[in-house]
């Protein structure tokens, strides 16, 4: 952090050397883009500045098309940040970064100076400048100290996870139901855990995020086998196959390279002839396993035994966070349009980066309340340097050097655990007041109601995140649950479902993980949220085997008119899961009846929605 504060320090120093109107913007963005590993550093940045640009761009447009109208420049800004914050929730890690600065750096431009509106371009070409000499220093910086990722430790946690996996079906083949009791749990939770870090790791390298994708994958894949380790198929003994399973296992756990490995899981998959479904869970791990060593697919391998991998969007919250960050720009602009309250804009600045950037948090309200916290602590610290020490300076370069130490007061603020999270608020709001431009002219009561003004920011996000569309991870789960419901009953409903079970299969399955992770964050029912996400996969899975059914000619009429039935009944599920988990029943004694492969799943899809009703009826309410 030392490190850190010195490069804004140095930052400041170099952007006022080279005449921008605004240097401490220069040390803002350093703050900004410090990452702690070379690639967050480089992706992070790359992302800051595009995201500048963008913004930049869109608030001198802003200022042009307004004209003089402060009416219709609010209007278009709330706009503008409310469809940064909505997109910007479609997206992940730095991208979603990016497009909400672009949302907040087009109010930088528009806001800052309103009494000057022929001056904008001036504006935006300071903060692009400002801008990108912040990143190029903390690039500079970064590339020299920041160390790489180190993908070791996260393939060694992956291959782990996957001989867990196998380890855990040896023994369900064994005859060992023990194993159902909590070993899957855990694995959904550790596979979470691993998913959470992907983006990190993959950030500023396309080698890793390839690396991401494949590992996304065989997380697919793994899913898959646990679908299959809880269902009644998987009761058989086969000690052959169990054993061809343990030493696959064992050759993960170990030293073993992609050919052995490889190798030994092909003959899992040969032992497995005589169970289609053991097989077909086998060779989707096989594909996905060669997808993550770089090896070959086999020749005449089906490509529905690779695993799309399709992320979750949360439609429901993106289309929230754009109509709450709009709704408070708009009212926020009209009130500085009807009192005339020459700071207000700085009010409205503070407030877009709460309803953009923490929009996207777990719990933006709380979260918020630090923001407040640093912000006040920086604000404060701001008013020490402007009338304490800056009255003694004798010159703008004076100015520059006693702002150094307060920069640098900001060091062992972010490394102390207590104060860390209201931190990096508490540089950037001070940053924001220190505009080192002599002689000083502004007056005392001025500057505390500017600071004032800085400090209301965050507080009028706050009443935002409370008033409109509250959000939390709770609530976030209770959509999560609502979204994966109703995809189940989309695959149902549509009557021909094998154009997208991919993607479905895929979609639900990233789900499952994001879900679980925020149960854990949570402690919101743990072991109900794995358990129902797990329903929810062997319902979508008996779904699939539903519509492939009544696409078959030779299917006897009461087995169809019970697919007919049930499908229609999980179409409905979101209003009555029970009817829908009788009439699952019905269709399973009726396809057990014609000895048709189905039955076992639509057996443990009624099985598995009997057992977790609460699940299905959370979705009720949650949108």
């Amino acid at each position: 952090m030392t490190r850190t504060a010195a490069a804004a320090c140095l930052a400041l120093y170099l952007a006022w050397l080279v005449g921008l109107e605004h240097p401490q913007w220069s040390a803002m963005t350093v703050w900004a883009s410090s990452q702690p590993l070379r690639g967050q550093l480089l992706e992070r940045s790359f992302f800051r500045m595009a995201g500048t640009v963008v913004g930049t761009i869109a608030g001198v447009l802003l200022v042009v098309l307004a004209g003089n109208q402060p009416l219709a420049l609010v209007t278009g800004l709330a706009l503008w940040v409310g469809l940064c914050a909505g997109i910007g929730n479609l997206q992940r890690s730095y991208i979603s970064y990016g497009t909400m600065l672009a949302g907040y750096s087009a109010g930088m431009v528009a806001l800052l100076d309103t009494a000057h509106p022929d001056r904008v371009l001036v504006l935006g070409s300071d903060r692009l400048l400002t801008v990108l000499l912040g990143v190029l220093i903390a690039l500079g910086i970064g590339l020299l100290f920041a160390p790489r990722q180190s993908p070791e430790d996260l393939n060694g946690r992956v291959r782990s996870l996957t001989a867990r996996v196998l380890r855990a079906m040896a023994l369900r083949l064994r005859g060992d139901s023990d194993i159902l009791s909590a070993e899957p749990r855990a694995i959904l939770s550790e596979m979470a855990a691993i998913e959470e870090a992907l983006d990190p790791h993959a950030a500023g390298s396309l080698r890793s995020r390839r690396a991401a994708r494949a590992i996304r994958a065989l997380l697919a894949a793994q899913a898959a086998a646990l679908v299959w380790l809880r269902g009644s198929d998987a009761a058989s003994s086969e000690p052959a196959i169990s054993l061809a399973l343990d030493r696959t296992a064992a050759a993960l756990e170990g030293a073993a390279g992609a050919d052995e490995i490889l190798a030994l899981i092909e003959e899992v998959a040969r032992e497995a002839g005589a169970h289609p479904p053991l097989r077909a869970v086998v060779l989707r791990l096989e594909t996905a396993l060669r997808d993550q060593f770089g090896a070959p697919a086999r020749v005449g391998e089906r490509p529905s035994l690779a695993h799309p991998v399709i992320l979750h969007r949360d439609w429901v919250v993106a289309r929230q966070a754009a109509i709450r960050a709009g709704a408070a720009m708009l009212a926020l602009g009209l009130l500085w349009v009807v009192t005339g309250w020459t700071l207000a804009p700085y009010m409205m600045l503070g407030a877009s980066i709460m309803l953009s950037v923490f929009s996207t948090f777990d719990n933006p309200a709380r979260s918020v309340w630090y923001v407040a916290l640093g912000q006040f602590g920086g604000v404060i610290a701001a008013l020490l340097c402007r009338w304490l020490v800056w009255p003694h300076a004798g010159s703008e370069m004076a100015l520059v050097f006693l702002a150094m130490p307060f920069i640098l007061s900001g060091a062992p603020l972010m490394a102390h655990q207590r104060t860390a999270p209201g931190a990096y608020d508490y540089n950037m709001a001070m940053l924001l007041m220190l505009q080192p431009a002599y002689p000083l002219t502004l007056a005392f009561w001025p500057s505390v109601a500017m600071a004032g003004a800085v400090v209301a920011g965050p507080l009028a996000g706050l009443a935002a995140y409370k008033l409109i569309f509250p959000i939390d991870a709770r609530r976030r789960m209770d959509i999560l649950v609502g979204m994966m419901v109703r995809e189940v009953a989309a695959m149902a409903a549509n009557r021909n479902p094998a154009d997208h079970r991919l993607v479905w299969r895929a979609r639900l399955f990233h789900r499952m993980l994001r879900l679980i992770r925020w149960a854990e964050k949570t402690n919101d029912r743990k072991l109900s949220m794995i358990d129902g996400s797990l329903a929810v996969l062997t319902l979508g899975e008996a779904v699939l085997r539903l519509r492939a059914l009544l696409r078959d000619p030779n299917v006897p009429s009461g087995a169809a008119r019970g697919a007919k039935m049930a499908l229609g009944r999980v179409a409905e599920i979101i209003h009555d899961p029970v009817r829908a988990q009788h009439a699952l029943d019905r269709a399973a004694r009726r396809l057990a009846h014609e000895a048709r492969l189905e039955a076992a799943f639509v057996h443990d899809a009624a099985r598995a929605l009997a057992t977790n009703l609460a699940f299905f009826r959370r979705a009720a309410g949650s949108v």
